[in-house]
């Protein structure tokens, strides 16, 4: 049903609330991180096409009566099949759109029931997705096709190399500069993670090598160099997402011609991270520490590889014994015995 003029002139001015929840919200009070913005941004983008494709209200007529719990359920279906989205996905969504509604609670309370209606919208459940990961002779088997005789090359080990040995995010990576690094003993490197939120990983010797190399050879160790991006386009900008992917997937393809048996289908930069996550599982560190390395906020978040690592167990368990089970193990004399089988049967 249309919305009348009246009730229309209940509400604040959509763009000037939706300005005031991103600059005086996000931005001052919260101070959220730039990919939080972004995050939030993309799914307001998303959700004003939502409006003109599907009710054909252009952004400069969207009332805050448009934000309902009916609209906000049939743009969240609407990303799914219309954009392709995960359910994963369409739950970050859902956060945002919930997060909006919750500050619209103070700035516009008349509308109060229809702020909770939104605010009630449950996560979607979807499939648990497996965690896509390279054995440490996958992950070898990607470094040693990088050329390190070429400048690109040598930058390109370094890189990779740093992106797996912390198990940073590859946004975490982007925004690393010489001043992030410190190669004396003990060597760390300071990452400024989701949330705003800064923590010390410590590196390796062999991967202080590589960067004590990479700063001299790109002169990135000299003064007045310390806020310049670590890693850089050709134009000394920062390199991004689809530019690190891309260096990525050149090695991949590679090892998985040379080494097919080591390399899997997919692989990504996330996928280095959950590689280091897993190796430091299996070599037996504490779930405390991953959490930390990895900048989980919860060590539930961390736990997924513990489960992940319990399912590669298990089927390595099951197939040990379906190996053991091929061969038809000798009937001893006493287990012809059917009073025998009988009784061992009933103590179960």
């Amino acid at each position: 049903m249309p919305l009348t003029h009246t009730k229309m002139d209940q509400y604040k001015d959509f763009a000037k609330v939706l300005e005031s929840f991103f600059m005086g919200y996000l931005v001052q009070e919260k101070g959220c991180s730039t990919n939080t913005i972004r995050a939030y941004r993309d799914a307001f983008t998303l959700f004003l096409s939502y409006l003109e494709d599907e009710h054909h209200i252009k952004p400069d007529r969207i009332s805050l009566a448009n934000v309902n719990k009916v609209n906000v359920l049939n743009y969240l279906d609407w990303l799914e099949t219309n954009k392709s989205a995960t359910v994963r996905t369409r739950n970050h969504r859902c956060v945002v759109m919930k997060s909006f509604c919750k500050y619209l609670m103070y700035v516009d309370p008349l509308h109060m029931a229809q702020w909770k209606q939104v605010c009630s919208i449950q996560n979607k459940k979807g499939p648990q997705g497996s965690i896509h990961y390279l054995t440490i002779d996958g992950i070898k088997s990607v470094l040693e096709t990088i050329d390190v005789s070429s400048v690109k090359g040598r930058r390109d080990l370094t890189m990779l190399s740093l992106l797996y040995n912390t198990g940073a995010r590859v946004q975490e990576l982007i925004d690393l500069t010489p001043s992030s690094l410190r190669l004396s003993k003990p060597s760390v490197v300071m990452i400024h993670g989701k949330g705003n939120k800064t923590r010390i990983v410590p590196l390796d010797g062999n991967i202080v090598h590589l960067l004590e190399t990479y700063l001299n050879e790109q002169h990135l160790n000299l003064p007045g160099r310390e806020s310049h991006p670590l890693f850089y386009n050709t134009w000394g900008e920062k390199l991004t997402t689809a530019g690190i992917t891309y260096v990525l997937n050149k090695y991949y393809h590679e090892a998985q011609l040379l080494h097919d048996e080591l390399v899997p289908k997919k692989i990504s930069p996330h996928v280095l991270r959950h590689s280091r996550a897993m190796h430091l599982l299996q070599a037996g560190v504490n779930l405390i520490y991953i959490r930390d390395i990895l900048g989980h906020v919860s060590i539930q978040t961390t736990e997924i590889y513990a489960r992940a690592d319990s399912e590669q167990k298990r089927k390595a368990l099951e197939n040990a014994y379906a190996e053991v089970g091929l061969t038809e193990p000798k009937v001893k004399s006493w287990e012809r015995n059917s009073k025998l089988k009988e009784y061992l049967k009933s103590l179960v």
